[in-house]
């Protein structure tokens, strides 16, 4: 869960540090209110591409750092393997030089965008104005229903015989091909 976002430096934000509460939190507001900045900033810790057009002062960083704090099994697997630190609080952070070079963070420790964008997925789920369009999506709808069922197992075991029957199927034809260019037909 994002508890912090520290901003500094971007857009039109000279320097903004924002507490979130532990329920469901709401970024709203009229058109030019700053909403899309805010969520342009969130971005670029959950591993977006940077420029250095969005600094609001040329001669400075942009900052921008999120606190988060979870107890998910695979965020804390993720440290682990990677060999970050693992603490009750877990900080991304993000700097943009006015050179236009990104540096990430985890943890204080140096990262590549890569990890950050691999971490942030564990981390935040970020719904914006046209993500309803996804419902009409078949695959969309067929990977919700297998989530709901909990059918990881099943789709998995599926995935593992098709590619089988698909082998299989390929091995079959080249046989037939094999058959009908030589001197003795089979009947196959």
């Amino acid at each position: 869960m994002l508890q912090k976002l520290y901003i500094q430096n971007y857009a039109i934000i000279d320097e903004i540090n924002i507490n979130f509460s532990e329920n469901l939190n709401v970024i709203t507001g009229e058109t030019g209110a700053g909403k899309s900045i805010l969520m342009g900033a969130l971005s670029l810790i959950l591993g977006e591409r940077a420029e250095s057009a969005s600094l609001r002062d040329n001669n400075k960083k942009c900052i921008v750092e999120g606190h988060f704090v979870t107890a998910n099994n695979l965020i804390k697997s993720f440290l682990s393997t990677n060999e970050l630190d693992n603490g009750e609080e877990l900080i991304l952070r993000r700097e943009i030089a006015a050179n236009g070079k990104s540096r990430a963070f985890i943890n204080d420790t140096p990262v590549n965008l890569n990890q950050l964008k691999e971490l942030s997925s564990l981390l935040v789920d970020l719904h914006q104005q046209f993500d309803t369009l996804e419902l009409g999506d078949r695959n969309f709808q067929r990977e919700i229903l297998d989530a709901l069922a909990d059918n990881a197992s099943l789709l998995a075991d599926f995935k593992q015989n098709f590619a089988s029957y698909l082998d299989k199927k390929n091995q079959l034809n080249t046989l037939k091909k094999t058959a009908a260019g030589s001197q003795f037909n089979f009947g196959l």
